[in-house]
């Protein structure tokens, strides 16, 4: 399922609008002589990087220059023409962390190349091929002869320019005219492949602005709707003579279209033009572009919502709503981005690079490929790997060498566990969500006065218990936010009351973050803490709040997190304690490869002094409903990759921990059954419950039967077997017969 819709933060900037056609449906353009100052831009430019905004939209009317007083004002700022002065404005732009997207109108293939320099993207809205709207709408204006802005979008195509290009809907066009519009941009992407997205928008009738700034217009309105949530300025005006009526039905038609026709490409809608935006997003729509912070200034009564209004909207839906750049991922490359956009990106926005793209940080060391076979190798063998082999392992992409990776560890696995498959029959409780850290990979953790914020009593605590046990569990997780209410006599309270209420359950419990926290509240040393967790009756602990073991991901991900040594100190302690653990790494968001191969280092070093941890765990990072994703443009982790990780994993360990769990509420079952040949042999928990990867945006479950896990190692062709938390054999299941 489709969960993630994506938009723009950006701010419009009408540099000019005058402009040399007449179209009928335009209320943005002007015929007298319009153009921003150099001192106007600056403050513009300065308010929007005070705005947080990452995107600066450059519209213009179609070639200003045409009126005299504006080519007198552009000679007297310095400028030869009004490119000249596009340049200059995105330079400045870039200057400010501000990455520019200009739309120009029709321009010739010199006046593209000139603005690719400077500009992220750029876009030229085709409107439409139909030739009889230069009769009608189109009449008096050149250059919106299809031929002519077709020229434009195929010349930067060629210019590798990342484009942006779309529709009007509902401008006197037939239906069959807006499938043959489509059609031709289809055809000059299947040409180039350079157009990131299009655009459907709504024809919607205006009233004109004499006198009056679209623009001020546009940004008190969307002041007022982002403060109030209420727009009810927007005008209901009739459609003129020459206009056709557009329904919902035909709109979502024009999505289906597209998606068949451009499949690779963004779908973007207005969501300003008309209420319907929710139902094209479940019909196929997948962006809302620019929710400009200034408004609309071609539809200036009609402002955008604010990005919490529609993350609101779209969260009761099942969608997601992420923050994307204005040139999208899969163009952010040196192919595709001049070297000084390219720079401004990575020094901004370095996690919106996808992971398969340039690099987002510079490698501590040349990534070598070569070392690659070798370390493969001596990973089968068991041998501990250095950080350069783990480093291009976890940044290959050749299939061949992924293949031999996967070989390599299911022959270890083999060696070290045979061909069972594992699981455990557990219920995880989450008792409350109250949280003070902040993790910006989080969509569990709340505020204490948040309306999302909840605390378990104590009858609604063993009545969960009760359960588990009645479903036949044998492990109980249990696992909270960071209360800011909660003393060491509270975390002990809910354990006493587990063993008070079912003895017979394994408790395992308490994240090294919680105990970190614990030792702070009470002052006593982590040895004491688990003292008195261990005779409150405490089994093990989970080997989470790892994330990645490197300092300088934890800084960008989770600041107020416990740094790696004391991770590493609290889990030391708890192996000393005589209380095993697991250990996880939280992968595929903004780590890079030599920063996983430090957490494998850390992980591999502890395990081989203490020998106190029973499993790995790999938990793929969840993007949809967390900070993270929202604003950093954090894709979800593609299953090649995650099972290509799962291997490196089993390769990096070695012999120093049999047990490679794979996360089937992250991954989803069938990932998981695949992984199985990847280097897995244990599908963790039937968990019954789960609140913290499901409020992430996970779309996988929450809870599992045993039957289902059984079933999935048999489709892997392998027999399976319940255990114990700590690894004792329950029952087995053998593979049927006919296997």
């Amino acid at each position: 399922m489709r969960r993630r819709v994506t938009f723009s933060r950006n701010l419009t900037l009408s540099l000019s609008r005058t402009c040399r056609c007449y179209c009928k449906y335009c209320a943005f353009a002007t015929h007298a002589a319009h153009l921003h100052a150099p001192d106007e831009v600056l403050e513009i430019l300065d308010g929007a990087a005070r705005r947080q905004v990452k995107e600066l939209l450059v519209l213009t009317g179609e070639r200003p220059e045409v009126n005299p007083e504006v080519r007198e004002r552009l000679i007297g700022y310095g400028h030869e023409d009004f490119t000249a002065y596009v340049v200059w404005v995105c330079e400045r732009a870039l200057e400010r962390g501000l990455l520019p997207h200009t739309n120009l109108g029709v321009l010739s293939r010199e006046d593209l190349a000139r603005l690719r320099e400077v500009t992220a993207s750029q876009g030229l809205m085709l409107e439409s091929v139909s030739e009889r709207l230069m009769e009608t709408v189109h009449a008096g204006s050149p250059t919106k002869h299809p031929a002519r802005r077709l020229e434009t979008i195929r010349a930067a195509g060629e210019l590798r320019i990342p484009f942006t290009s779309g529709i009007l809907v509902g401008i006197g066009e037939s239906e069959q005219e807006r499938i043959e519009s489509l059609e031709a941009i289809a055809a000059v992407h299947a040409e180039h492949g350079h157009i990131q997205e299009v655009i459907l928008q709504n024809f919607v009738p205006h009233q004109r602005y004499y006198g009056r700034e679209p623009a001020e217009i546009a940004d008190a309105a969307a002041r007022d709707y982002w403060r109030t949530g209420v727009a009810d300025g927007r005008p209901r005006l009739p459609l003129p003579e020459w206009a056709s009526p557009v329904s919902i039905e035909d709109m979502k038609r024009l999505v289906a279209e597209t998606r068949r026709l451009l499949p690779d490409v963004g779908i973007q809608i207005p969501p300003n033009l008309a209420d319907w935006w929710g139902e094209l997003v479940a019909a196929g729509a997948t962006d809302l572009g620019g929710l400009s912070a200034n408004g609309d200034h071609i539809s200036p009564e009609h402002p955008f919502p604010s990005p919490h209004q529609v993350r609101k909207e779209l969260q009761r839906d099942g969608y997601a709503l992420t923050e994307r750049l204005c040139v999208y991922p899969a163009y952010i490359d040196p192919e595709w981005v001049s070297r000084g956009v390219m720079d401004t990106i990575k020094a901004n926005y370095w996690s919106f690079i996808p992971r398969s793209g340039s690099g987002r940080t510079d490698p501590p060391a040349p990534i070598r490929p070569d070392l690659v076979a070798g370390a493969v190798r001596r990973g089968r063998d068991g041998l501990a790997l250095t950080p350069e082999e783990l480093t291009a392992m976890f940044a290959e992409t050749r299939p061949e060498a992924i293949e031999d990776m996967r070989e390599a560890a299911d022959e270890l696995r083999a060696e070290l566990v045979g061909e069972q498959v594992t699981f455990v029959v557990n219920r995880n409780i989450n008792i409350s969500n109250v949280c003070t850290v902040g993790c910006a990979f989080c969509g569990f953790g709340q505020g204490k006065r948040s309306p999302d914020a909840y605390e378990h009593g104590e009858s609604d605590f063993v009545a969960r218990i009760d359960d588990a046990v009645d479903y036949g569990a044998t492990e109980l997780c249990i696992q909270s936010g960071i209360h800011p209410d909660w003393g060491l006599e509270d975390y002990l309270g809910w354990l006493r009351l587990a063993k008070a209420t079912a003895p017979q359950l394994h408790l395992h419990a308490y994240s090294a973050m919680e105990i970190a926290h614990m030792c702070d509240i009470s002052g006593l040393p982590p040895a004491e803490v688990f003292a008195q967790l261990k005779d409150a009756g405490l089994g093990s602990t989970p080997g989470t709040a790892a994330e990645v073991l490197h300092d300088g991901v934890r800084e960008r991900i989770s600041p107020n997190k416990l740094p790696v040594a004391r991770w590493v100190q609290i889990i030391r302690a708890s192996h000393e304690a005589g209380l095993r653990s697991t250990a996880t790494v939280m992968f595929g968001h903004i780590e890079e490869p030599w920063e996983l191969a430090e957490h494998m280092r850390v992980v591999r070093e502890l395990q081989v002094q203490t020998g106190g941890i029973t499993e790995f765990v790999p938990l793929s990072f969840i993007p949809f409903q967390t900070l993270l994703g929202r604003t950093h443009g954090v894709e979800e982790i593609s299953r090649d990759e995650n099972l290509k990780h799962t291997a490196v994993f089993r390769l990096a360990l070695g012999r120093t921990i049999t047990s490679l769990q794979a996360s089937w509420v992250k991954m989803g079952i069938d990932a998981a059954t695949e992984s199985l040949r990847w280097g897995v042999n244990d599908l963790g928990g039937t968990l019954m419950e789960e609140s913290i990867s499901r409020l992430a945006g996970s779309y996988h479950g929450t809870r599992l039967d045993p039957d289902q896990l059984v079933a999935a190692a048999h489709a892997a062709g392998r027999p399976a077997a319940e255990r114990t938390t700590l690894y004792e054999i329950r029952r087995r299941y053998g593979l049927p017969v006919a296997a």
